[in-house]
């Protein structure tokens, strides 16, 4: 009975394909075939003032990608990539679009479109065997920003995997002009292993339907969107996100640290809401965030249930350049000393996960990178620069000369005033609740970056500094 349905399925989708495309509307003029771009980029403005057929090309394909440092999942995808493609449309348009599955593909897949009126949103004419492809139309009525996504059963595994993306549909008279557009997607993935869990990891059914997300991430994976591969913009310039959220589970809580959005196009809709500093984006939902940049600063993109932002992924960059405004924002103009009443070391986290230990340095590095990311590069920066008066360098560092008071100040922390290269600190370094593995991950890592001395700490220097308690 099986067989007999999927055969069944496969003479229906031969028999739509045989059948005569609609006939197209007196206002329709001429053709095009779409322009599809990867996250972050977005196709060019519409600059036609009328509407076309356009005809979207897009595949469906099963790949092994990285998820985190060191951690590769096999995500389905449309376009090889997650997200996927970003497809740009007017309103009034009328789309042929072309579903192709890739040969290499182990499942059926379809697509889900939330700006076709339709049954299925396009899924009920899009179901697609390996191999295979489908094809059906569609008029875009309604101006929007959408997402699309998989919606074969079962919708949740499929969705989870990765297979989402977003449509634009341009209002008639098209969006206002601003100098960048960007793409980004919100979305999150269950896995057998913890976060940062190393090797290929499988999907989690039991995590998923509890809705207990390992990773929450922008455009796919862990640091899509930072350092070298953060979006980048010029003081004056306005900028314009579009945002969506693929799920499958969790509600977005979006903002821009340091910057507040001039316009925000509420669910992706013609609602207008101005002067926002948060944004709820729902899971199969979008928004569109405008702001003026008028001053110089790396932004940091975050999912403010904050956690998900700095322990789980969540995070992305927009670095800005040009002219620094000091009205708008000075910097810190003095430092002075704050000696409340009581202790001033901290304790952060719990007992740290059982981790397996490194076996070579590669791997001890790969660890050491991910705790970084996590729980140092707010104080000490991505390059390990550290903050002006507040936070020292790490980056070839005279403090690190002695390694086990490096040591001791990761596991024991560290206040009064301290020299680095130079110039004196009077910060607080909170103690870390790392396991000997983990501290010996994260020192291994800062040695060997910016010009360090490439020392190796392994956990037994750690548990001996441990013993000999805080000096």
């Amino acid at each position: 009975m099986k067989d007999w349905n999927y055969k069944r399925l496969l003479l229906t989708g031969a028999i739509a394909c045989l059948a005569p495309m609609p006939v197209l509307a007196d206002n329709i003029k001429g053709e095009e075939v779409a322009v599809l771009t990867d996250a972050p980029e977005v196709p060019p403005p519409i600059t036609r003032k009328h509407a076309t057929k356009v005809i979207v090309n897009l595949e469906t394909k099963e790949v092994k990608l990285r998820l985190a440092d060191g951690v590769d999942y096999t995500f389905w995808t449309f376009g090889g990539k997650v997200p996927g493609k970003f497809i740009r449309i007017r309103e009034g348009d009328q789309v042929e679009f072309h579903l192709h599955n890739h040969p290499s593909s182990k499942l059926p897949h379809n697509i889900d479109l939330h700006a076709v009126t339709g049954q299925g949103g396009g899924a009920e004419g899009s179901f697609t065997a390996p191999g295979h492809s489908s094809t059906f139309s569609f008029k875009a009525l309604n101006p929007g920003l959408y997402v699309y996504h998989c919606a074969t059963a079962p919708v949740g595994m499929h969705i989870a995997n990765g297979m989402y993306g977003l449509i634009l549909v341009e209002p008639k008279e098209g969006l206002p002009k601003v100098d960048r557009e960007f793409y980004v997607l919100q979305s999150e993935f269950y896995t057998k292993g913890k976060y940062g869990a190393p090797g290929l990891q499988p999907f989690s059914m039991t995590k998923a339907v509890e809705e207990k997300a390992d990773y929450v991430v922008f455009n796919g994976s862990v640091g899509s969107l930072v350092g070298d591969n953060a979006m980048k913009a010029k003081t004056g310039e306005k900028v314009r996100l579009f945002v969506g959220n693929g799920g499958p589970n969790l509600v977005s809580s979006f903002h821009v640290i340091g910057e507040i959005f001039d316009k925000v196009y509420v669910e992706g809709g013609k609602l207008v809401n101005e002067n926002v500093q948060t944004t709820l984006i729902p899971a199969g939902g979008s928004a569109i965030v405008e702001f003026k940049l008028d001053t110089t600063g790396t932004f940091i993109l975050v999912d403010h249930s904050i956690f998900r932002a700095f322990n789980k992924g969540a995070i992305g960059m927009l670095k800005v350049e040009g002219k620094e405004d000091h009205e708008v924002y000075s910097g810190k103009t003095k430092d002075g000393i704050y000696l409340p009443e009581g202790g001033v070391i901290q304790e952060i986290g719990a007992e740290a996960p059982k981790q397996i230990p490194a076996k070579t340095l590669e791997e001890r590095l790969s660890g050491g990178k991910r705790i970084y990311e996590s729980s140092c590069f707010a104080c000490h920066q991505s390059n390990g620069q550290g903050l002006p008066g507040a936070f020292p360098p790490l980056a070839k560092s005279d403090f690190l000369k002695n390694k086990d008071k490096a040591i001791s100040a990761v596991i024991h922390g560290l206040e009064g005033p301290i020299k680095v290269n130079g110039k004196e600190y009077n910060s607080v370094m909170p103690a870390q609740i790392l396991s000997d593995e983990d501290a010996a991950n994260v020192l291994t890592y800062i040695y060997s970056m910016w010009g360090n001395s490439k020392k190796v700490v392994t956990p037994a220097d750690v548990k001996a500094v441990r013993a000999a308690g805080k000096k």
